[in-house]
Formats: structure tokens, C-alpha cells, sequence
């Protein structure tokens, strides 16, 4: 089996670094990511100037652009023949609800999806990443699911693995994307220049955070399978905007 695995951290993240090293075992591993953090930069190409992609002293491959970047370049021009799955991650930060518009790891994942490859984005849902082994097991464990059933037609899965010590976990779950309240207000500060300045204020706790939902399996401590799809059509709203336009 060929893999292409990137990121949004960075190609020097500890989470990508022990993915690859885990999925060597599974097949060949070819890995092209971001030069540096590009966390939040969801599935964003950049058009307005030349990229560049360099080789790192352990083999890695990393591009002056975003995550999807990465991926596109990867399947359009870096790699032949082309992977037989797409693996992003592993973040650090879950990747849930909302978080899934904006986040940079699910987007590597879905411009493979997009080419038509199946497509994993593996996220661990703590910050101090103190159990990456857990993230990158349940991950070699998915590729060899896929391997021995694999899922057609091809699939973008978004995989959510709580920050605790491989038997600490409670099993595994297919779910929903949860929803969360609105961000948090901007966080102003003044520059030397006494100008006004804003962070961009964090994420708002879990709305809809019941049972079946993204966030309602780690709480409990299960990982969270969730299969996404890029379609953005209301189409329960498609017969009502018809009559609209008829008036």
C-alpha cells in the first residue's frame, strides 16, 4: 500500500513524525507537508505566487504553501503512481463540530478525498499531546481495516482520539459533527506603534454535544469516526428557493 501523509502543524511535528514511522510497517509512506504551522488555513490554495518543495534530513517533503497545497502538489506532480490513501495529522487539538471548516488537517485529508482517494484526517484531542501512541495505534489500526475492507466509494473519515493511554480507551464510534457556541469576543492589545491590535478569540464550548455526536464520544473517552462529505448544497431548501425566484 502507498501513503501520502501531511499535516497542518508542520513537517517537523512530533505527530507527523510518529505517524510515518508507525505506517513504514503498513506499506510505503511518502510524506509532503507545510515548511510550518498552518493551523486554521481550512482548504485554501495559494495561487498568487510560486511554491517550493525542499526535502528535509529524514526523508520528509515540505511546501511553502498550506496544507491542501501540500496534498494538490503531491498528487499533481510529486508522486507516481499515486497513494492508495491519504492520511493528515496526527493534530494536536481535536478537530470537532465547527472546528472542521476552518481546521487545516481536515482539509489535507479532503483534497485527497477529492482526487478520489480515500482520506483520513487524524486528530489528537488534547493539546499537550501526551498520548500520541494512542492517536498513531488507533490510526495504523483504521489503515489496516481499510486494507482488509476497504471502503467504497472512497470515503473522508475525520477521526477524533482522546488524549489518554491506549487501554484507558473506551472503544470506538462512528458519529456526527457536534456544533459550538460562537467563538469567543477577539482579544484586543495595543502594538508599540499604539495601534489596536486582535488575536482572533478562542473556540466556544460544545452546543450540541449529545449523544451520536463527535463530542460526545471523546467526553466519554471513545474515538470518534466521523464521515464527512464536501457537498455544500441545502438541498432541503432547493424546492423553496425554486418558488422564490418564481415570484
Amino acid at each position: 500500500m502507498r501513503i501520502l501523509v501531511s499535516n497542518d502543524d508542520g513537517y517537523f511535528s512530533p505527530g507527523i513524525v510518529l505517524l510515518a514511522e508507525r505506517l513504514a510497517a503498513l506499506g510505503e509512506v511518502t510524506v509532503v507537508a507545510p515548511e510550518r504551522d498552518r493551523s486554521g488555513a481550512s482548504n485554501s490554495l495559494t495561487l498568487d505566487r510560486p511554491l517550493t518543495a525542499r526535502r528535509a534530513p529524514n526523508g520528509f517533503r515540505y511546501v511553502n504553501g498550506t496544507p491542501t497545497d501540500c496534498v494538490h502538489l503531491a498528487l499533481t506532480g510529486m508522486i507516481d503512481p499515486l497513494p492508495d490513501l491519504v492520511i493528515s495529522g496526527i493534530n494536536l487539538g481535536a478537530n470537532m463540530g465547527d472546528d472542521t471548516i476552518y481546521s487545516g488537517t481536515v482539509a489535507a485529508a479532503t483534497e485527497g478525498y477529492l482526487f478520489g482517494i480515500p482520506s483520513l484526517a487524524v486528530s489528537l484531542a488534547g493539546r499537550a499531546g501526551r498520548h500520541l501512541e494512542t492517536a498513531a495505534t488507533v490510526a495504523v489500526e483504521l489503515v489496516r481495516r481499510a486494507m482488509r475492507l476497504p471502503l467504497a466509494p472512497p470515503v473522508l473519515l475525520n477521526v477524533n482520539v482522546p488524549d489518554v493511554a491506549l487501554a484507558e480507551l473506551g472503544g470506538i464510534e462512528a458519529t456526527r459533527l457536534g456544533r459550538r457556541h460562537k467563538a469567543e469576543p477577539v482579544v484586543q492589545m495595543k502594538t508599540p506603534r499604539g495601534e489596536t491590535a486582535y488575536w482572533i478569540g478562542p473556540a466556544g464550548n460544545a452546543q450540541d454535544a449529545g449523544p451520536g455526536t463527535d463530542f460526545h464520544a471523546v467526553a466519554a473517552g471513545r474515538v470518534s469516526v466521523t464521515p464527512l462529505q464536501v457537498d455544500l448544497s441545502q438541498h432541503q431548501q432547493l424546492p423553496l428557493v425554486v418558488e422564490w425566484l418564481k415570484k
